[in-house]
């Protein structure tokens, strides 16, 4: 049993270890790359560069104007994932406490969308953004990946406030609690874990899209990141030099974040994972 117990744990240990090589793989390759030119990058693709070109970095930036692209990817990122943790918990507070006709059949369209891809309806998407004078907008853009990103969020923290004892809940009432304080001072508070692990899955896909930023913003102005490294592509080439360099820029801040937040996520997830 202890051998099977140890064998087991190693087993473990090496996949994790596989795993994690075959992700700082790539991004080693790409950090190295964002220092080298085109000719280097084609002849030494693997290997040191020569000498680290950090003109790179101050080149990409300005040609892709990435303080602009930055600005708008941080307001559309934050700001969507605001709006979809507040409206997303409070549905999911709804649902997991509340008992009403049709109750089940809510939640089950709610996350029914998790079973359609949003991009199938950017027609219909794009009509009602045209429709309410929100193309080519922030506003609209951050519409539509709230209402987009709230059935997964939903599925998430329904079940996680299912698991907090109702008992805390009931002596908050007796003590003349308010159903928006026991949501927002009892219930929030013990989600913590939850909302961070909806909070990054959120953030970064949001800020990795190109899809919709793509259809629905026309304005360089307005361009988020994705769009603005699409300026590295050319029709007969690319810039595979500057482009390595514009990439690792906008991967950067979300290996920050995650780290910052990890113990959260790490928690949430466990937590999870143990229900």
């Amino acid at each position: 049993m202890f051998r099977l117990r140890l064998f087991s744990k190693g087993l473990i240990y090496l996949i994790l270890i596989i795993y994690s090589i075959l992700v700082f793989i790539p991004l080693s390759i790409l950090a190295l790359n964002s220092f080298k030119d085109l000719r280097e990058i084609f002849q030494k693709p693997f290997s040191l560069p020569s000498y680290f070109r950090v003109e790179n970095y101050i080149v990409a930036w300005k040609q892709a104007n990435l303080t602009r692209a930055y600005l708008n990817s941080f307001s559309v990122s934050i700001v969507s994932v605001l709006g979809v943790l507040l409206i997303s918990s409070m549905i999911a507070y709804i649902l997991a406490r509340y008992d009403f006709p049709f109750r089940r059949i809510l939640y089950l369209y709610i996350i029914s969308g998790l079973a359609l891809p949003a991009r199938l309806a950017i027609i219909p998407i794009y009509l009602l953004l045209r429709d309410a004078a929100l193309l080519d907008t922030r506003m609209g853009l951050m519409l539509v990946y709230m209402a987009t990103r709230i059935p997964f969020s939903v599925f998430i923290l329904k079940h996680f406030m299912e698991a907090v004892p109702v008992e805390i809940e009931d002596s908050a009432r007796i003590d003349g609690a308010s159903p928006w304080k026991i949501y927002s001072l009892i219930m929030l508070p013990l989600s913590r874990s939850a909302l961070v692990v909806v909070a990054i899955f959120v953030f970064v896909g949001i800020w990795n899209d190109f899809f919709f930023p793509l259809i629905l913003i026309d304005s360089r102005s307005k361009e988020t990141i994705p769009l603005a490294i699409s300026v590295f592509f050319g029709e007969y080439g690319h810039q595979w030099d500057l482009l390595s360099t514009a990439l690792w820029l906008a991967i950067f801040p979300v290996i920050i974040i995650f780290f910052i937040m990890s113990k959260q996520f790490i928690k949430g997830m466990t937590q999870g994972a143990i229900k």
